[in-house]
């Protein structure tokens, strides 16, 4: 679109039904309007797409916005069109008389946005197509990926530095969800915004409730958290193995749950087909590996469950960031035991990357460990590691400080087992994996045990007072926190040089009461207790949810017709709010947030309707 510059508070009321922004987003947008270059950190659902969807509008010309991900491109364009803004994308995807259509569109400034994947920049004869229309500005979204050393790293992202060379005068935003402080200056050196503002948002979801679980029966224990908690919501869990998704997700089926797997392996219409039935149905649940997410816009996500390890606290919190985009109370799950620890261990020494390549992988899972194994707020923990120092000590709504764990002086067990490992390797020459150490300890005699005569050494049944599940809960801590190394491909214990101020007992070792507590832990579905968070709807009457369930049908029906998500047409948020209102007037419904112009003229008088109980 072309001519004067559009006010971004009549863009935000009138095409995207909002009354006021939120946090930073006015000055981030209004900056970028008056063609300054930005730097946005903003946690997941906290807006970053107004903040350049907006000044693309507001501003002379085409914004172009670099996306990683197809999926996400097409959610965003129909989201786009349906408020009435002239929105495309150029991907692989793309028949050719489509494609051809869509440059067409650039070309003859008829397009507000225009989504291009990273890649595609680099390709031949890009640059030269782009120069030839009128751009407002370049928006990079998922910018940490141009982190080497990060979670998430795409060598095309690399490449976008030249567009301060090649566009001198058109402002650049690069907005993230997930940054460390390291991060984000590589976003500013790689990128070229030496010049910049940078805009940097709390990174607290205060929405999300956290919750780490010791792991026992992780399936079992998933389905008790699902079906205890969140029947019939929508969710994510994530799993490390295509075999154990696929897995998963038939389990969940057969107790009942509506899930779908996906993972890279399977054929690209079974994957377009549980990514389409997630977006669009009500209730459904996907369990896929981490090659799903990135770019999901779905709002209504109620629960992320990881039934493995995380290999970073950026990876842990960008994907349970997908869950309560809308603000509403959602839930990130846990299990974790240390055969998960020792797997990611056998992942980075078996890597083909080299030696700095490893020290980067170990240093982020041992955050990770650290977090899992913290004694104090998760949400401190995930704050202060991006930065953010001046996080409360109790935040309210994690599993720590709902239920505090109670600490226990562990380092006589742990002298016990540091000194079992030592001996092994001293007396007998041999490493071992934890299953024998735990075994001297018990006094568990076998036919192994006897030919290696571990039961002659000094340490052998002087634990035989704690279980096998206790004892590798010890184990799991003291891996962790970094006093035994998993090393091999068996994952063989070997002390570190941190523990030889605990075996000559300088220094304590400290664990959660539960690790060697004799109460059963057969369970770990939910430690919280407590009644169930209330989501989008769960807080009206129940006259007020019977008009918001005949909405959700409605919406159902015509985001069916349309081809699109349900979110797309109006959001959980938006529908609650008329269900609450009971607007009788188009002028009421604009003053819902969710509903502009646009919006209205297309679903006004069916949802006037509706709300009459037509």
């Amino acid at each position: 679109m072309t001519g004067t510059v559009r006010d971004p508070q009549e863009i935000l009321s009138g095409v995207f039904g909002y009354s006021d922004f939120r946090g930073e987003q006015e000055a981030i947008i209004r900056h970028v309007v008056a063609g300054g270059d930005a730097v946005v950190l903003m946690p997941t659902g906290g807006g970053k797409s107004l903040c350049y969807q907006i000044p693309a509008i507001a501003r002379e010309g085409t914004g172009i916005v670099l996306s990683p991900l197809v999926a996400l491109m097409h959610d965003q364009v129909m989201a786009l069109r349906l408020a009435g803004v002239s929105a495309a994308a150029l991907n692989s995807s793309l028949a050719p008389e489509e494609r051809r259509a869509v440059e067409a569109a650039y070309l003859d400034g008829e397009l507000d946005v225009l989504y291009l994947a990273p890649e595609q920049l680099s390709a031949p004869g890009t640059v030269e197509f782009l120069k030839r229309g009128k751009i407002a500005l370049f928006a990079i979204d998922e910018a940490h990926c141009v982190s080497q050393w990060g979670h998430d790293f795409r060598p095309d992202y690399l490449r976008l530095g030249a567009l301060a060379t090649e566009w001198p005068d058109v402002p650049r935003i690069a907005l993230t969800a997930t940054a460390t402080p390291e991060t984000h200056r590589e976003i500013t050196e790689r990128l070229h915004l030496g010049e910049a503002r940078h805009f940097v948002s709390s990174f607290d979801r205060a929405n999300i409730r956290y919750q780490i679980v010791p792991k026992q029966n992780a399936r079992a224990q998933l389905l008790s958290f699902v079906k205890g908690e969140h029947a019939g919501e929508a969710g994510i869990v994530y799993a490390l193995s295509r075999k154990r998704v696929e897995q998963t997700a038939a389990a969940l089926r057969d107790a009942g749950v509506d899930a779908v797997a996906y993972h890279a392996g399977l054929p690209a219409d079974v994957r377009l087909n549980a990514q389409t039935r997630f977006l669009r149905e009500d209730g459904v649940v996907v369990v896929a590996t981490i090659a799903f997410g990135m770019g999901i816009d779905k709002p209504d996500v109620r629960f992320v469950a990881h039934i493995d390890l995380p290999k970073s606290v950026e990876g842990y919190y960008q994907e349970t960031g997908r869950a309560g985009r809308d603000g509403a109370p959602s839930e990130a799950w846990l299990a974790y035991g240390l055969a998960d620890v020792v797997q990611q261990r056998q992942f980075i020494d078996s890597g083909d990357g080299d030696q700095a390549t490893r020290a980067n992988q170990t240093r982020h899972l041992d955050h990770m460990l650290a977090l899992c194994e913290s004694v104090t707020c998760r949400r401190r923990y995930l704050l202060n590691y991006f930065g953010e120092l001046d996080a409360p000590e109790n935040c309210g709504n994690c599993d720590v400080c709902i239920d505090p764990p109670k600490l226990w002086d562990a380092t006589i067990p742990s002298q016990m087992l540091l000194s079992t490992v030592i001996r092994t390797q001293n007396e007998r020459g041999r490493t071992y994996a934890a299953g024998q150490h735990i075994d001297v300890l018990r006094g568990v005699g076998s036919e192994r045990v006897t030919q290696m005569r571990l039961d002659e050494l000094s340490t052998w049944n002087i634990g035989a007072e704690w279980s096998v599940a206790q004892w590798r809960g010890v184990v799991r801590h003291l891996v962790a926190v970094g006093l035994l190394e998993a090393r091999g491909e068996w994952g063989v214990l070997w002390p570190s040089e941190a523990a030889k101020p605990v075996l000559r007992g300088e220094e304590q070792v400290l664990m959660r009461e539960e690790v060697m507590s004799r109460a059963s832990a057969s369970g770990g579905g939910s430690r919280l207790g407590g009644t169930k968070r209330s989501a989008a709807a769960a807080d009206l009457t129940p006259e007020q949810a019977e008009v918001f369930e005949r909405l959700r049908l409605w919406r159902a029906a015509e985001a069916k017709e349309q081809g699109v998500p349900g979110y797309v047409v109006f959001g959980d948020a938006t529908l609650a709010a008329l269900a609450a209102h009971q607007p009788t007037s188009d002028e009421a419904l604009l003053a819902i947030n969710g509903i502009g112009q646009v919006k209205l003229e297309r679903y006004g008088e069916a949802v006037l309707r509706v709300l009459a109980g037509e």
